[in-house]
């Protein structure tokens, strides 16, 4: 009986990370289509931030109630519905003929993600044995390797057959992808505790708990800093140094590269020692680098930097999903994924408005100071919340 658990639960790991590697593929795809498909329908710059903003508001908006939900009533339900809504917008792309097109289809877009990462992560959270960590990593490497892996397709497919073949590659993929899940993945996992409160009765209750308010701060603060590294960083090496778009990307992907090669070690270690200290000490190095970026004045000086930047979130990144994996034990893994991934979507939403206005009265330097002093600041305060 153990060994067929095992083997269960083997195929429920095995089924939830091919699914989010493949979505992210197919969202990965559109990447290097979507501004230039957006300018050609007469989007300004404004417009385009409308765009992008658009998928992460709705889907953050509808990410707690979904968890909540699928914990009363079967998360598979809820994660076909998002990848089918996926597959449906591919298609819903090649049909926009204005901005507001493009901004209602990414609403629609956002609403599916909000059924697809935190279901997975609760599935995931709700596999026992002790591997949280080490199994947050590896849905991490997941999402890391579809990012990065579908850009570059992205590109060919742009180059080779124009871009509304990305669009069609990210319908099939996303289709593709519910398959595994239809047929391998079960309503809801054996032993797995069902919710029978009210959502506003959960709610209350995460709210009340420091530890849950300490694992928010911390995830949302993890999201701002994102924003200087992919909106300013371009900027700042090429006036500083005259970087070339080479260097630029490889400075980028550094950090992403040496993040996903140690998420399952560190998440490892997350499952055996103390997750709250390696939170701090993962975050302390991450805004370390980010004061020290401004200072770094030439290519391999920024590569080793973002490359320990990198290292930092390795640290921490797993044994924050661990100590959220453990909430949710408590509260129904749904409902803590889908507020954990809503704290994401905050902190992606309040980085890219609030830096950009630290930008304009600052300077492009100050963006990378400030994040990196409120990080230093969140992560002494969710580490004193979490310890509580």
């Amino acid at each position: 009986m153990r060994r067929g658990g095992e083997a269960m639960q083997h195929k429920i790991l095995l089924t939830t990370l091919a699914a989010v590697f493949i979505v992210y593929m197919g969202m990965g795809i559109i990447v290097p289509i979507l501004p230039i498909y957006a300018t050609e329908l007469g989007a300004t710059g404004f417009a385009l931030g409308v765009i992008i903003a658009a998928f992460a508001l709705s889907g953050g908006l509808l990410q707690p109630f979904v968890g909540h939900f699928s914990d009363r009533y079967g998360k598979k339900g809820f994660f076909v519905a998002g990848l089918f809504m996926f597959s449906l917008t591919g298609y819903a792309y090649t049909f926009a003929g204005s901005v507001s097109d493009l901004v209602l289809i990414r609403i629609f877009h956002g609403a599916g993600s909000a059924m697809v990462v935190p279901i997975a992560m609760a599935y995931i959270g709700e596999l026992t044995g002790g591997k949280a960590g080490k199994h947050m990593g590896m849905l991490n490497i997941a999402i890391f390797a579809g990012i990065g892996g579908g850009p570059m397709l992205g590109g060919i497919f742009l180059d080779i057959w124009g871009q509304n073949a990305a669009f069609y590659a990210m319908a099939a993929l996303s289709l593709l992808s519910t398959l595994p899940v239809i047929f391998l993945l079960p309503r809801q996992i054996a032993g797995a505790a069902k919710s029978k409160d009210t959502m506003a009765a959960v709610f209350r209750r995460m709210l009340r708990s420091r530890r849950v308010m300490g694992i928010l701060l911390s995830r949302m603060a993890t999201m701002i800093i994102m924003v200087p590294t992919f909106a300013y960083l371009p900027l700042l090496m090429t006036r500083n140094m005259t970087a070339s778009g080479t260097e630029i990307g490889m400075v980028i992907a550094v950090r992403t590269i040496v993040n996903a090669i140690f998420q399952v070690p560190f998440g490892s270690l997350a499952d055996r020692w103390n997750k709250n200290r390696l939170l701090f000490v993962g975050s302390t190095v991450v805004g370390c680098g980010m004061l020290a970026v401004p200072s770094a004045g030439s290519f391999p000086a920024l590569l080793m930097l973002f490359a320990v930047i990198g290292l930092g979130e390795a640290v921490s990144w797993p044994a924050l999903g661990a100590l959220a994996a453990k909430e949710g034990a408590t509260y129904g893994q749904g409902s803590m994924m889908g507020v954990f991934n809503m704290a994401i979507n905050a902190g992606l939403f309040i980085g890219a408005m609030g830096v950009g206005v630290l930008v304009d009265w600052l300077g492009i330097a100050w963006a990378f100071y400030i994040v990196g002093i409120f990080l230093f600041a969140s992560t002494a305060l969710s580490a004193v919340l979490i310890r509580s």
